[in-house]
């Protein structure tokens, strides 16, 4: 089913016609357009109901759907039923990456996201024609089906699947993750339609991967997230932002969002300009947790911005500089990481950094009461470095992971291999001893920086 906009209505409707339309509210129709579904007033009752079902009788239900709307029942869906374990009605996951979902595929699955709520619904390249896609979101919003929805790599939805997605997204109280990458939203309504449904909606987490942001599309987004008093969690990573109009955009965003505590802007193209601008919106923005900039052609000037922002930076978390060209000179931003008191997790893999750098960082490990994690992978260290570091790691008592490359820059000299070799192992013992101090395992101090790269 199509939901009409407040923008597409063909008329304004009397206040007896909104009351009946709300109560009588139908789910999708099939190729006839016939109304195939049941009414608002007695979802609650349906659902309850096939609450009870097995996911069996769901497998024979999805059969019987399809033999109706014609189409043959999909082996992986059937597969998954199969195999799925039901607690109460829920279920893990519906994975329907890949999957050529036409519109009678789509409405053949209605008995399915009517009978059970799934954790994640996978919709990735699926191939939602506008049709489809405007049917099943309708389906997912009407029946509160997932809260994790994946509608990646879809990009022929048209007018009528993005305006069931905005509907979706400002209606639903129960999705609280979104996943929409790789679909460029350069034209005006996509953006437009996102950005209106965001004012109101309780995402919690927005994933924009590879959407082509940049400009016009990333002011329309910016204007809508600046009121919004729901989202936590925002991902942009490739975007190909820049750093003067898109940095300027990030850098109000961050001075009037409250309620942001995630902000991935990986592989785009701040650099020290824009880096400054989104430093300078820090300084405003009081709750931000996580900060993932990696390679964004950050050098050792942008690190000077970064020194002002750190020490107002009050429940920073995790920030990740990898894959920028911060060189052993960035490093002298130390002490502004000694004033900041919350940072757990630093990255700085392939930042340029060799044994001066290192020996800087190990001066900032010693002094620190709560850095757990550090990552200085594919960087030059050896010999220099490597003992300022273990030296640190004999007074630090919070770092659990020195993530270092397995294969080290090797030293020419053998005596100075086998240094580099005994150090390398302390320093992991150092860490493990911190483990067995504290409540934390490797597991539960993961790098951040690695979760993005999975």
């Amino acid at each position: 089913m199509t939901h009409g906009s407040d923008d597409d209505d063909a008329g304004t409707p009397n206040k007896s016609q909104e009351k009946r339309s709300k109560e009588r509210k139908h789910v999708s129709f099939p190729p006839d357009e016939q109304i195939v579904s049941g009414f608002a007033e007695h979802r609650d009752a349906d659902r309850k109901a096939d609450s009870c079902l097995t996911l069996t009788e769901v497998m024979a239900a999805y059969q019987q759907s399809c033999s109706r709307h014609q189409v043959q029942p999909r082996a992986h869906i059937l597969q998954q039923l199969q195999q799925g374990v039901c607690v109460g009605g829920n279920v893990e996951s519906l994975d329907l990456k890949g999957e050529r979902l036409d519109h009678r595929s789509c409405e053949a699955l209605e008995v399915v996201l009517k009978s059970l709520h799934f954790d994640f619904i996978n919709l990735q390249a699926a191939q939602l024609e506008e049709n489809g896609a405007s049917s099943l979101l309708d389906m997912i919003l009407y029946y509160e089906s997932t809260t994790h929805l994946d509608v990646s790599d879809n990009n022929s939805m048209g007018t009528s699947g993005w305006r069931a997605l905005a509907h979706l997204i400002k209606q639903s109280v129960r999705l609280s993750r979104l996943d929409v990458c790789n679909v460029p939203l350069l034209s005006d309504y996509p953006a437009q339609a996102l950005a209106k449904a965001l004012l109101t909606s309780r995402l919690t987490v927005l994933h924009l991967d590879n959407a082509q942001l940049s400009g016009m599309p990333l002011y329309t987004l910016v204007g809508a997230l600046k009121t919004n008093r729901a989202l936590q969690e925002l991902h942009l990573t490739d975007n190909v932002l820049n750093g003067y109009q898109d940095a300027l955009h990030l850098g109000d965003l961050l001075r009037y969002n409250t309620t942001l505590q995630t902000l991935e802007l990986s592989d785009n193209a701040l650099g020290d300009a824009g880096f400054e601008e989104l430093c300078d919106g820090l300084r405003w923005h009081v709750g931000l947790k996580v900060l993932l900039l990696r390679n964004n052609g950050i050098t050792v000037k942008g690190m000077g911005h970064l020194a002002k922002a750190l020490p107002v930076l009050k429940v920073l978390q995790a920030l990740d500089l990898s894959e920028n060209v911060l060189g052993n000179e960035g490093m002298q931003v130390k002490e502004p990481l000694m004033v900041n008191c919350t940072l757990l997790q630093l990255g700085l893999a392939q930042s340029n950094v060799t044994c001066e750098g290192a020996v800087a960082l190990a001066e900032f490990l010693a002094e620190s009461r709560q850095i757990q994690r550090l990552d200085l992978r594919q960087n030059e260290v050896k010999v220099g470095g490597l003992m300022a570091l273990s030296l640190a790691m004999r007074i630090n008592r919070s770092l659990v992971g020195l993530d270092l490359d397995q294969t080290l820059a090797q030293e020419e000299d053998e005596f100075l291999k086998e240094i580099q070799t005994r150090l390398q192992t302390e320093i992991a013992e150092r860490c493990l001893a911190n483990t067995s101090r504290s409540d934390l395992t490797p597991g539960n101090a993961e790098n951040t920086s690695d979760k993005d790269h999975q």
